[in-house]
């Protein structure tokens, strides 16, 4: 997941009784959807964020939102769409990246003079114009379920799917010695993910490759894994289910994120029918990191 793909925003405000409506109605269209109280009164308004990764047609917006009205019984709110500008990590990583230290990782840029605390894993980072620095709750929630799972974990095998900048794979290939696959739908991802693996001298432990889904050759072919992780949006983990749970082997573990604590029940209820029940949850900040184990 990169901050550089472009980002919508639909944003509406509702009462307690028609948001979930909405949000339900908007579901299918967008990424991810989320709603909030205005303060600490949960009878008063809500507002309602969804997000998606190409520009909405706000006609289907409108149709949907007005169905959903018309069976809750309510008016049809209004609603506003716009273009969130995207972050520019390569020039907030010149400005200040400061060293960070999450589980065992200490995470730190890669022309940082700071000394690195003994006994730790170091992981030293540019994250360039792709997602992932640790400084993100999800990204550190990763990190956590990643250091618990290399405890007891060696040479295992491991999927990382929407790597990003690289630094889950760096985790996991640095804490258990893992063969890991780095997988992005971004190319620029994969080419800020493999420098990376350069710079951290892993890369003949981890494999960079170009792929959209979850059953692609490239992903298949290095299965089964021990480990996988994959930090992105709501929507798109739930439509990857089908082709991710096939590669993970029995008893291994799975990893996700990307998503707020609301979103969680219905990412988890995606791989269920594929043999994965919930074995922790990480908050941090009103965001949830899954750790999943296939029976």
């Amino acid at each position: 997941m990169t901050d550089q793909t472009p980002l919508w925003r639909v944003q509406l405000s509702a009462g307690p009784d028609a948001v979930e409506a909405f949000g339900a109605a908007l579901e299918p269209l967008c990424d991810s959807v989320s709603w909030i109280a205005d303060g600490d009164d949960i009878q008063g308004v809500w507002t309602l964020n969804a997000f998606l990764g190409v520009e909405p047609d706000r006609g289907l917006i409108a149709a949907a939102l007005a169905s959903a009205a018309s069976a809750a019984g309510v008016a049809a709110p209004e609603f506003t769409i716009r273009r969130e500008q995207p972050r520019d990590w390569l020039a907030e990583n010149m400005k200040s990246f400061p060293p960070r230290r999450i589980g065992r990782f200490f995470i730190i840029g890669t022309r940082d003079p700071s000394p690195v605390p003994e006994g730790v894993v170091e992981l030293r980072l540019n994250p360039g114009a792709a997602f992932g620095s640790g400084e993100h709750a999800t990204t550190a929630g990763c990190l956590m379920a990643i250091d618990a799972f290399s405890g007891g974990q060696r040479q295992a095998r491991v999927l990382d799917m929407g790597c990003g900048s690289g630094i889950l794979s760096l985790g996991a290939a640095k804490s258990c010695r893992a063969q890991v696959v780095a997988a992005d739908s971004d190319p620029k991802a994969v080419a800020v993910s493999r420098r990376n693996m350069i710079r951290n001298k892993v890369h003949r432990q981890v494999r960079t490759v170009l792929a959209h889904r979850g059953d692609c050759r490239a992903i298949r072919d290095s299965g089964p894994y021990d480990l996988i992780v994959s930090n992105i949006l709501a929507r798109p983990l739930r439509r990857m289910a089908r082709t991710l749970s096939p590669n993970l082997r029995p008893g291994g573990v799975l990893v996700l994120s990307g998503f707020l604590i609301r979103d969680a029940a219905r990412v988890a209820g995606a791989y269920r029918p594929f043999g994965l029940r919930i074995l922790d949850r990480i908050d941090i900040d009103g965001w949830r990191t899954l750790v999943l184990v296939r029976s």
